[in-house]
């Protein structure tokens, strides 16, 4: 089939890639000029997480999530699969034991384990959870491959485009645009994400690492060459401006608590955007004639893309199907 995938995130490049290795022509369009920049997924940590995710998503985050590490891996290089290590202060002891009743696949790890996992971590923390089957990866770097694959296979862009501005000769549409859908597609809200992106010749992690704290849970996710992702925030706001001064400082006080180290990193990047969710924060399919509607990833892009692609595929070839993310017409 002659397929045309609008957007160019993460969602969109998923389900394009997905389409065009099973043989269908796939047109992509985009209003942002550049692969990704104009996308949520662009600032996005890249954790391929889905048992710690299980913490406070769904069950289908945690099931279909466990597609993405080998998807990735298939898809793209770069896939880094060293785990996750939880970790936090004495005094917040309780909101690990919390954390450990709501996940699985995890060992229990004690001050000379975390000092295993990380070195950096040394005499640091005396408890924390390592969840050795996840991963992670660079956003950017991957969205840039997932397109460059996608132009080797045949795949036509049109970027710095609206939808609807060009005439591709479709015989249907997947619409992968996220908040810019919200026109088309009720039910869908914007939630807030910042972040900062550091450099350190002092901490050198190598798999993600989260701090728990009952009010500025943390994750740190590193890039390589002591650079380091900070994040993020989750506000309940449509405003896509800069990152705020309150979050800045909760981030870096946050991140200090992690390692005091921190205090003398470098600021390379503050940025903020908005993820598009539905009211349940699971993603949905929406079938409106030819058009395919496949939105509202969450904070869960990276890790539920290759699921929503995969589902994306099976209701463009099979359209009596119903696959669980399906939304059912009244």
């Amino acid at each position: 089939m002659r397929i045309t995938v609008v957007g160019a995130g993460v969602a969109g490049l998923a389900v394009a890639t997905e389409l065009a290795d099973r043989g269908h022509a796939v047109t992509i369009v985009a209003r942002s000029p550049e692969i990704g920049m104009d996308a949520c997924s662009w600032f996005a940590g890249g954790m391929l997480a889905p048992w710690c995710e299980g913490e406070s998503a769904e069950e289908p985050v945690v099931r279909l999530g466990q597609e993405a590490l080998d998807w990735w891996d298939r898809h793209i290089d770069g896939v880094v699969r060293e785990g996750t290590l939880v970790v936090a202060h004495d005094r917040d002891a309780a909101e690990l034991r919390r954390f450990a009743r709501r996940t699985s696949h995890f060992e229990t790890l004690d001050a000379e384990g975390i000092a295993g996992c990380e070195p950096d971590m040394e005499g640091r923390f005396r408890q924390g959870l390592f969840f050795s089957g996840e991963g992670h990866l660079d956003p950017r770097h991957a969205l840039k491959r997932l397109a460059e694959r996608l132009r080797m296979k045949g795949a036509v862009f049109h970027l710095g485009t609206e939808a609807g501005a060009v005439e591709t000769g479709a015989d249907m549409t997947v619409d992968c645009r996220g908040l810019a859908a919200r026109g088309d597609v009720a039910g869908l809200r914007g939630v807030r994400g910042e972040m900062l992106v550091v450099r350190s010749r002092d901490i050198h992690f190598s798999r993600p690492v989260r701090l728990l704290h009952p009010r500025i849970p943390l994750y740190v996710v590193p890039r390589g060459d002591g650079v380091h992702m900070i994040g993020a925030t989750m506000i309940e706001s449509d405003e896509k401006g800069g990152i705020s001064v309150r979050s800045t400082l909760e981030l870096l006080n946050a991140a200090y608590a992690l390692h005091p180290a921190f205090a003398e990193a470098e600021i390379l990047e503050t940025a903020a955007d908005r993820r598009p969710a539905f009211a349940d924060n699971l993603p949905r399919l929406i079938r409106r004639g030819s058009t395919l509607y496949a939105n509202g990833l969450y904070r869960h892009g990276f890790l539920l893309s290759p699921a929503l692609a995969r589902m994306v595929a099976e209701a463009v070839e099979q359209p009596e199907t119903l696959s669980e993310l399906m939304e059912v017409p009244a």
